[in-house]
């Protein structure tokens, strides 16, 4: 594999990143947002500019309080930029958070069918599209289960299939596999992968876990700590099925990782080390600690 750089990281040459040329699912420009009106704060996000092509998948990467979340709620339209615009010309997008968000009164079905209903589907179709997408996300004959009775990836998996539900055609992922357990996330990475694939949607997938950004993204993003700024960028080609203790994804992994302590490093403050410290994982995930 070559290397060839891109901005001011180093980028694995890749051929399946869509070219510059094609149509834009969501686009920011020189967005700025403050959460105070007198200014004496600093900005969450300064003058960011970001495209994401249809059918790309993003990983965004940075330290906690960098503005990721901020970033997509921006652009799931949940708060509007204090200066700058945000568009997202390939349709509407949908959120999922770190938490399921379900509501536990409902079935895992109707978790879904409510989405549907929301959208204008009519009644008498909404079970048979529930079901549909329940079995796209490997959930079949789980219409009926309880909230309380789905494991935590299963609940991720109803959370996703309510996401598709919004005939979104951008996926926006805060941190969603956080709270899972390795062998379940890794399940769930192959899960994403395919229904990606599958839909065609555009994804942007926020995350503290490096290995994960290099797993899933075509292009990983690096932000800088507040204001958040993009700072890095990598694209990312790993021939064949990724795996996440793959020799490839370790590799540029470590590139990354070491990119990202420079940055935090830069940021921080003496008087608090600890709140900059880059720790590993017992499954060699290297993770930004909180």
């Amino acid at each position: 594999m070559s290397l060839a750089p891109v901005g001011d990281g180093q980028a694995w040459a890749v051929a399946d990143v869509p070219p510059p040329t094609a149509p834009a699912a969501i686009e920011l420009h020189r967005v700025t947002k403050r959460f105070d009106r007198d200014g004496a704060r600093p900005a969450v996000l300064a003058d960011v500019s970001l495209t994401v092509a249809q059918g790309e998948f993003v990983s965004l990467l940075g330290a906690s309080g960098c503005g990721k979340s901020t970033l997509l709620g921006l652009v799931a339209g949940l708060d509007t930029p204090t200066s700058g615009t945000v568009s997202t010309p390939g349709g509407r997008a949908a959120l999922m958070f770190q938490e399921s968000a379900l509501f536990p009164w409902l079935t895992a079905g109707q978790n879904v069918e409510l989405a549907l209903k929301l959208r204008g589907v009519p009644r008498g179709e909404r079970r048979d599209e529930a079901d549909r997408l329940l079995e796209l996300v490997h959930l079949t004959g789980q219409h009926r289960t309880r909230v309380h009775e789905l494991s935590g990836g299963m609940r991720q998996r109803v959370a996703l299939a309510r996401a598709l539900a919004q005939d979104a055609r951008v996926l926006l992922m805060d941190e969603p596999f956080a709270a899972l357990d390795a062998i379940t996330r890794d399940v769930l990475h192959d899960e994403l992968t395919r229904v990606w694939q599958e839909t065609g949607l555009a994804c942007v997938f926020v995350t503290h876990n490096v290995r994960e950004a290099v797993r899933l993204g075509q292009r990983v993003e690096l932000m800088s700590s507040r204001p958040g700024r993009f700072v890095r960028r990598w694209n990312v080609e790993i021939e064949g099925p990724r795996r996440i203790e793959a020799p490839a994804v370790a590799e540029l992994s470590r590139e990354i990782t070491d990119d990202l302590r420079r940055e935090i490093r830069r940021h921080a403050k003496p008087v608090a080390p600890a709140t900059v410290e880059v720790t590993t994982t017992d499954q060699n995930d290297e993770e930004v600690a909180r």
